[in-house]
């Protein structure tokens, strides 16, 4: 389940996904208070099956998202190094493909060589008192800009699987971030902040396992 989370959130270690060569040139910080909470996926997200979608991001700005290793099994809190970035009133999330070993089985970016010590997978965020909307890149376009040399880079295609790695350093990328449309036109996960405990959620998801075997 752990895998389906972060694709979830993030679209991570899928077969579809886009890495960047360097993060946008930003500040990068470690927290943005206003993740501070119990979030739980509203079910507006795409189908995930029987997938739950929920992280709790406690008052040390620890990210951690809720796996549940056994169907009605206790939550697990999985840590997740998230970071933050902010540019002209938009909110981005930046994690390094290094930092998720361990979590998720994830390969070298395709088609480099050599592979590159590190890359990044990127998203952007809304947040709305407590909605929070989380777009992820639009693969299908960033191939297309590299297949007509508008971006450098690479794309490896087969069957139904598509990895794309956009080039650039740091400057490179922050430029396309501003100038090309890279994330898709609706969010592709949308949660909200639950006003209460991780206990309460947990008897709460529980409760509704009873009814539905019922």
């Amino acid at each position: 389940m752990r895998t389906a989370l972060l694709a979830g959130l993030l679209l991570l270690g899928g077969c579809v996904e886009t890495r960047f060569e360097s993060p946008p040139d930003l500040a990068i910080e470690t927290c943005d208070a206003r993740w501070k909470g119990v979030w739980v996926d509203t079910g507006d997200s795409p189908a995930r099956g029987d997938d739950e979608l929920a992280f709790v991001v406690d008052e040390a700005c620890r990210f951690e998202l809720l796996e549940r290793p056994e169907k009605d099994g206790p939550l697990k809190p999985v840590h997740v190094p998230l970071n933050f970035l902010h540019d002209r009133g938009q909110h981005y999330l930046v994690v390094a493909d290094d930092q998720l070993a361990g979590l998720v089985r994830l390969p070298a970016p395709h088609g480099i060589e050599p592979a590159p010590a590190k890359s990044f997978f990127l998203a952007r965020y809304r947040i709305d008192g407590d909605r929070l909307e989380i777009d992820t890149v639009d693969d299908r376009r960033m191939a297309r800009l590299v297949v007509d040399n508008t971006l450098d880079g690479t794309v490896d295609r087969s069957r139904n699987e598509l990895h794309v790695f956009i080039r650039g350093d740091r400057a490179r990328i922050l430029d396309i971030l501003r100038t090309q449309s890279v994330f898709g036109a609706k969010p592709a996960t949308t949660l909200e902040r639950r006003h209460r405990s991780l206990a309460a959620y947990e008897r709460e998801r529980a409760s509704a396992r009873a009814k539905a075997a019922r």
